[in-house]
């Protein structure tokens, strides 16, 4: 692991406090519709845990097309968060609506911090993916 935790990185204490709030949120939601709202709450908390689970194990790795791998499954998860607060509205899902708009400034943040964290990757520093989908630029599985 690098000197420094993955938890006193800007991205992991964004993602914990994305987490808090998605926690919060979902404690509001009623509806009409509950088996809709059983998956957009099951959803929301899964990727609410699962985006700092995998920022650590990016850093744990430390290796480039581990640590892409795990940036495309956080992008997957914090886009799907903001679809489902989006499906949520709606739908009609009642709840404390200030926390949908707290939710989408939230991801935009986290958006930033996640360019700027992968931006420091090494891309030399890698295992060879014969997927080819995590290599680092010009490297082929052949």
């Amino acid at each position: 692991m690098k000197d420094s935790s993955h938890k006193e990185l800007p991205i992991f204490i964004k993602a914990i406090e994305i987490s808090e709030i998605i926690h919060r949120f979902v404690k509001t939601l009623d509806g009409d519709q509950q088996e809709f709202l059983d998956f957009q709450i099951a959803l929301l908390l899964e990727n609410a845990i699962l985006i700092p689970a995998k920022i650590a194990g990016a850093e744990g790795a430390d290796i480039y097309d581990i640590r892409m791998e795990n940036a495309a499954i956080i992008r997957k998860a914090a886009r799907e968060i903001y679809v489902s607060v989006g499906a949520l509205e709606i739908f009609g899902i009642e709840g404390e609506q200030d926390y949908i708009q707290l939710i989408r400034n939230e991801i935009e943040e986290f958006k930033i911090l996640f360019r700027n964290w992968v931006k420091t990757f090494d891309p030399w520093h890698y295992i060879l993916d014969d997927w080819g989908l995590f290599n680092p630029p010009g490297v082929e599985p052949e």
